[in-house]
């Protein structure tokens, strides 16, 4: 995934409301959006480096999308932009670059299933069982090379896991795929302190066959493109 524009380099100051991150650019202080809800822990402190992508058109209320930040211990660049992963692993499966998935010839994006849901991403292939796959991003960790998911109790993510364990039992193929936005990290594991019930239904998830993959980014100021596959502690 490249970005449609040259990022700016900026300095944090804020977010508030969620949606909203302040930022010192070149130009003064400036007020831009932030695309990720979540609690974004470890990643806030004020005068880390961040980038920022301009938006082409004049209609946007907020001209900037904080797209990137620097861990200050590591200097790894982290993705925080919580819709970059779908746009990354669509690129990688169009170009066979998930070997678990190059088989799969039909992907359809956002379609519904479960209760009121959209899985993200619909794999077919009329000889093989469809697998409906859906993508987590990661951007926290603690250090020693792990990441870390959830950052934040996620009753969302809950749902997502008893879905497809439903899939699985429906005779369906299902995945569970968490994409690492930064470069720092050759491991994965759960937050069990954070969320321990997200924990539990991922053990149910893995016994009833839901398949779970890892995935680090290769991430640089112009783009992001998957990278190597993470090892996981269960």
């Amino acid at each position: 995934m490249k970005f449609q524009s040259k990022l700016l380099k900026g300095y944090f100051k804020r977010r508030y409301k969620r949606f909203f991150v302040e930022a010192e650019l070149e130009n003064g202080l400036v007020t831009a959006h932030c695309p990720n809800t979540g609690s974004m822990k470890g990643l806030l402190e004020e005068g880390n480096i961040v980038w920022f992508s301009e938006a082409s058109s004049k209609k946007r209320k907020l001209k900037y999308t904080w797209e990137l930040t620097v861990d200050k211990e590591s200097k790894s660049l982290v993705g925080i932009n919580t819709h970059s992963p779908n746009k990354i692993v669509y690129e990688a499966l169009l170009n066979k670059n998930i070997k678990e998935f190059k088989d799969y010839d039909i992907i359809k994006k956002e379609v519904k299933y479960g209760n009121n849901s959209r899985i993200d991403f619909l794999l077919e292939n009329e000889s093989l069982k469809t697998c409906y796959l859906e993508v987590k991003n990661v951007h926290y960790t603690e250090g020693n090379g792990i990441a870390l998911f959830p950052d934040a109790v996620t009753s969302r993510g809950l749902k997502h896991l008893n879905e497809l364990i439903d899939v699985v039992n429906q005779g369906n193929r299902a995945a569970m795929l968490y994409l690492v936005q930064r470069e720092d990290c050759d491991k994965f594991t759960l937050a069990k302190d954070i969320d321990p019930e997200y924990c539990k239904v991922f053990n149910e998830a893995v016994r009833n066959g839901v398949e779970i993959l890892c995935f680090s980014c290769k991430i640089s100021v112009s783009s992001i493109f998957i990278g190597d596959k993470i090892t996981i502690l269960l």
